[in-house]
């Protein structure tokens, strides 16, 4: 199976746990910011998926020397170029601008799953450093019984910013740019951190990766920090 298919159902799949998070929450409610399985594997024909994975007709894969799309991303011979080209003479199906649309769903998927204290959700779209990260600081917020309403209002930017391989792993890195709403409350209901009436902009970069030789073509979040 061409993994061009997974880049092309991530966006739907990220559409429909958002859906599903949303029925549970409510609108975009859920927590403070965390310090991408942009892919999911699809199922064959006529199977059964837990993930409701939704299958889209597969998109032409551009030639391996076709640089083109990266081209117009980065300048030739730029870092950037390089990192891209060797990513995608690595894996001909991959996309840095479908790479960007799933990224920005995973984001808003990640950020809300967070907020929710989702762990399951989590698990699946972090490494194991970062997971452990996420759930210190969602327990505990629990063990101060706090509670964060969180309102992702926009992205204003989500930029590649890095990229390459390393060894069999491929990694991209994104500079995302939001405008966020979040105010925490005590166990009484008192606000104590934040404004649930002013819409404030953070800035973050995060880095994703997966191993381009394996079976698992998941990126995961592999690491997370403030772009102030």
């Amino acid at each position: 199976m061409d993994l061009n298919i997974v880049t092309l159902i991530f966006f739907v799949l990220a559409v429909i746990v958002f859906i599903q998070l949303r029925n549970v929450l409510g609108r975009r409610t859920g927590n403070e910011r965390p310090p991408f399985d942009p892919y999911a594997r699809p199922t064959r024909a006529g199977s059964e998926s837990d993930d409701n994975i939704v299958i889209l007709p597969p998109r032409e894969c551009p030639p391996t020397n076709d640089f083109s799309d990266i081209d117009s991303l980065a300048p030739s011979d730029s870092v950037l170029n390089n990192g891209l080209r060797a990513i995608r003479k690595a894996d001909s199906t991959f996309s840095p601008m479908a790479f960007c649309n799933g990224a920005k769903a995973a984001y808003e998927i990640i950020m809300t799953a967070f907020a929710s204290g989702n762990r399951e959700m989590l698990k699946k779209l972090l490494v194991k450093d970062v997971y452990e990260e996420f759930i210190r600081a969602i327990d505990e917020r629990e063990a101060n019984s706090q509670s964060v309403r969180f309102s992702l209002i926009a992205i204003n930017k989500a930029e590649i910013t890095d990229a390459g391989m390393q060894k069999n792993e491929a990694y991209v890195t994104m500079r995302f740019s939001s405008e966020v709403i979040s105010a925490t409350y005590d166990k009484d209901e008192k606000l104590i951190d934040g404004n649930p009436q002013v819409i404030v902009t953070i800035r973050d970069r995060w880095t994703f990766a997966r191993d381009v030789h394996a079976d698992n073509p998941n990126w995961k979040l592999v690491a997370t920090e403030d772009d102030e």
